[in-house]
């Protein structure tokens, strides 16, 4: 297969090896994938989001990612998201990527708003919008919503109002001074989120957006939008730190948005100086017969492969990626260039570290912190068969 952009041809474990993007270098290719816990309150990183995301450097994550973190505190999905929308938001993160950057990894975040599909319970609440009951139990309100067009998202769902260009301009500084408290708390990587039907998604896909003015209609309206967000972004963040862009790939199968408008979107974002895209899938309303494909193992990488072929841009492969020996051959084909996991790490936030020993032998022990590792690593010996056992 033709090497990718960011190839590396050599007999070493290519998911152990350091990949330089910018003048940042990451020292594997193990990401944390964004992943929403809705445990905040008024948007401020807790106690809880340092403990649970310290725990992934102490296991040896390259890069470790905030879940998505609104701009505006109309733009949270929930009551429960994390936000930067005001000064006194950046020092509890300024405290999470001092602990993660004083164990070896780097500090990602991802930047978003939630469009139509804002103002909802969290998951475990019904996952559906917030009314009464939770009005009632936990004095949890809605909020106005806006997004690409004045659609709701779902039926039950409240009718967002359709940005105008002034509204458009007001958001477009919101991303910008999200993105200046980013680097004020210290994060190395900003991730813009286009996907899962929130309001970047919303503009993209042509389920979500029936406007008929220079913002609608064709792929070159539709995204227009958000690359104007993504080229604002490249200008505010350091030129020596990278800029990810994730997106959903398809929308569904041969409906909606497709893998081609994904390809055509990553060449514009290369253009704007973006430095990767984050492949992953889905987000809004399609008929069952258009449904997802089964969730197999790395049933996203296909996608994260064709746009980093086809686009020339790097990829990060994410999706029910489970062990080491399937990262390192998503790698090793050229399918992408960092691999991302999310519930693998909640299962054991130690996965980095184990795939290093089981990638790099004896010598990947020196990825598990000294103050544990010396004895892990001994009762790993102790534990092995003895010759003629």
């Amino acid at each position: 297969m033709e090497a990718g952009p960011f190839r590396t041809d050599t007999a070493a474990p290519l998911l152990l090896q350091p990949l330089t993007l910018r003048g940042l270098t990451f020292k594997n290719r193990i990401v944390v994938s964004p992943m929403a816990t809705y445990g905040a309150v008024d948007g401020m990183a807790s106690d809880f989001h340092l403990v649970h995301l310290g725990r992934f450097a102490l296991g040896g994550a390259g890069l470790v990612m905030t879940e998505a973190t609104a701009i505006t505190e109309q733009g949270r999905i929930t009551h429960g998201c994390l936000g930067l929308w005001q000064d006194g938001q950046i020092a509890p993160f300024r405290r999470l990527t001092d602990f993660l950057h004083a164990h070896g990894a780097l500090a990602g975040i991802q930047l978003g708003h939630s469009g139509a599909k804002g103002a909802g319970q969290r998951p475990w609440h019904g996952n559906g919008p917030l009314g009464d009951p939770d009005r009632t139990a936990r004095e949890e309100t809605p909020w106005p919503l806006v997004a690409a067009t004045s659609e709701a998202f779902d039926n039950g769902f409240p009718v967002p109002a359709a940005l105008d260009e002034s509204a458009m301009d007001a958001l477009v500084a919101d991303y910008c001074a999200a993105a200046h408290r980013a680097q004020a708390a210290g994060f190395d990587v900003l991730e813009l989120h286009c996907a899962h039907g929130y309001l970047l998604h919303g503009f993209l896909s042509p389920l979500g957006n029936r406007r008929d003015d220079a913002y609608g209609g064709s792929l070159a309206n539709r995204m227009r939008f958000p690359l104007r967000v993504a080229q604002a972004l490249r200008r505010v963040w350091p030129e020596d730190r990278p800029l990810f862009v994730r997106v959903s790939a398809i929308d569904g199968v041969d409906f909606g948005w497709s893998l081609d408008d994904t390809v055509a979107f990553a060449a514009a974002l290369k253009r704007l100086g973006i430095d990767l895209v984050d492949c992953s899938t889905g987000g809004m309303r399609v008929p069952r017969e258009h449904g997802l494909p089964a969730r197999a193992p790395g049933f996203q990488v296909p996608f994260a492969e064709g746009v980093r072929a086809r686009a020339g841009i790097a990829t990060m492969a994410v999706g029910l990626i489970r062990d080491a020996a399937q990262a390192e051959a998503i790698l090793r084909a050229g399918s992408a260039d960092l691999i991302a996991l999310g519930r693998e790490m909640l299962s054991d936030p130690n996965w980095a570290a184990k795939a290093t020993v089981a990638l790099a032998g004896e010598t990947g022990w020196t990825a598990w912190p000294q103050a544990f590792g010396w004895w892990l690593q001994r009762r790993a010996r102790l534990d092995r068969p003895k010759a003629g056992e």
